[in-house]
């Protein structure tokens, strides 16, 4: 009772007419930026961070995590009729829907894929609304002890899961945790790694390193690669309409999808692609006509498409109520909270509860605007991928570098923003993740000041880290995550 009375009052914030714009906004936006090839969600709300700093924060969070939904429903324009997919959680849906798309059939793939994305985060958002309560009432519970072992296990689940290489990835966070240590130090006030530079003082700016990495490096990895990313974009014939048989074979896999994406998208190992590629291959299992999944099968795009969308929610989670982000979205969003000196966390329930609150109602108004959205102005968001990519992303960096100096009106910023930049399009060129050097450089110094909060209060015995049950099940759950890999190999030569 007492989760609907807060749900109740998050839809008074939420039904407000400035936040329904803002919610509308995003949503637009977001869908935009999803159809755009290699436009995510995370490099559009890094790039608007900037200039949303004199916002609301719940208007402008509204419309923030409205970009982040909106772009898993506009991801699937460009990987069906393209066969460019967006973002990796987005590879299984282009099996299936670029191969309807070349027999004629793009139409159905596009409407499984809108209302397989609204089922699949209406049903998602309801569960947030269950949950995030019953994980607070857990969270609460946790000392510095627990919460330092928490953040451990994120940094080497989520390492290990955003990239094709653990290696590559814990490269990537060790480098966001070196720049997390920039800066003043809490505890003692001396300051770190500064240069003498005073602007370096207040540490590095997270909206600074999100906007260099994500934008700047992908324009000009764009710019660099032009010619090596093409793609022959179907045509959008027939009707948009699903057949009774259709239907009859999508449902099943919206709600298979969605009971696979939720739960990895709300544990702190998360990311979207598991769950997709799991989706894609029970569909595959249970299929009458396993044949025909490699020639257009619709339940290949259904499945997919809703575990892509359930776990973008499922997201939230985590985010909302343990301050851990499990993607790169989930990131910036985790700086874009910080930016406004909010905090996630299980506290955050109680210090900003309309605000939260609000923030969960959204997701079901936008979800509705979505279906509006998506199913009868496909044909306009079709023709946003005929934008000139040059133009397109010589536009976000001119964006990018005005939203950095806009912050403090300072060089130092533009400097450190084109040295990640070049620091991004290296990483991006040599096939390492961004998003673990942004979390290393959140999560960081909240790491380093639990752990020296959890040695002051023990005075000194680390092994407080070890005698308490939960914080040591999260360090044995990390050892094991980073043994298992290399015994399975060694286990594998063996027998071989």
């Amino acid at each position: 009772m007492e989760t609907l009375n807060a749900l109740l009052t998050g839809f008074d914030v939420a039904l407000k007419p400035l936040n329904l714009l803002w919610g509308f906004i995003g949503v637009t936006l977001g869908t935009a930026v999803g159809v755009l090839p290699g436009v995510g969600p995370a490099l559009t709300v890094a790039m608007l961070l900037p200039l949303t700093v004199k916002l609301d924060p719940t208007g402008a969070l509204i419309m923030f995590a409205g970009i982040y939904y909106g772009a898993m429903f506009g991801g699937s324009t460009t990987t069906i009729l393209l066969n460019t997919p967006g973002e990796s959680a987005s590879i299984a849906t282009a099996l299936e829907g670029n191969r309807m798309a070349k027999a004629g059939r793009a139409g159905p793939a596009l409407a499984t894929s809108a209302i397989g994305s609204f089922v699949a985060g209406s049903i998602a958002t309801v569960l947030l609304t269950v949950l995030a309560p019953l994980v607070v009432d857990v969270a609460l519970k946790f000392g510095p002890a627990e919460y330092f072992a928490l953040m451990v296990f994120a940094f080497t689940t989520v390492a290990a899961v955003l990239g094709e290489s653990t290696v590559r990835g814990l490269t990537s966070l060790c480098l966001g945790l070196l720049l997390g240590l920039v800066g003043i130090d809490s505890q003692t006030g001396a300051p770190r790694f500064a240069f003498g530079v005073p602007e370096l003082l207040d540490g590095i700016d997270v909206v600074v390193l999100a906007v260099g990495l994500f934008a700047v490096g992908e324009a000009l990895y764009v710019a660099a690669y032009q010619s090596r990313l093409t793609g022959t974009l179907e045509r959008l014939s027939g009707s948009l309409m699903m057949s009774k048989e259709d239907w009859k074979r999508s449902w099943p896999a919206w709600l298979r999808g969605t009971a696979f994406g939720f739960p990895f998208g709300s544990i702190p190992a998360g990311g979207a692609e598991i769950p997709t590629f799991l989706s894609y291959s029970t569909e595959k299992k249970l299929a009458k006509d396993p044949a025909a999944f490699g020639h257009g099968a619709i339940e290949g795009v259904a499945g997919p498409e809703a575990a892509n969308n359930a776990a973008a929610t499922g997201t939230l989670v985590p985010l909302l109520t343990l301050g851990i982000p499990t993607s790169a979205t989930a990131a910036i969003l985790l700086g874009a909270f910080q930016n406004y000196g909010i905090q996630p966390g299980p506290l955050l329930f109680q210090s900003q509860s309309e605000l939260v609150w609000g923030l969960i109602a959204s997701l079901y108004i936008g979800n509705v605007m979505l279906l509006v959205l998506n199913l009868p102005l496909i044909g306009i968001w079709v023709k946003v991928l005929r934008i000139p990519r040059d133009r397109l992303y010589a536009g976000i960096l001119v964006f990018a570098t005005l939203g950095a100096y806009s912050l403090h009106q300072s060089w130092v910023d533009l400097l450190t923003l084109y040295v990640f930049g070049l620091l991004g399009f290296a990483m991006r060129r040599w096939g390492i993740p961004v998003a673990p050097a942004v979390i290393g450089l959140i999560l960081g110094p909240l790491a380093e000041t639990q752990f020296r909060r959890a040695l002051s209060i023990s005075q000194g015995d680390a092994s407080v880290f070890f005698t308490h049950p939960i914080a040591a099940s999260f360090l044995a759950l990390t050892a094991l995550l980073i043994v298992a890999p290399w015994v399975v190999r060694r286990l594998r030569r063996a027998s071989a």
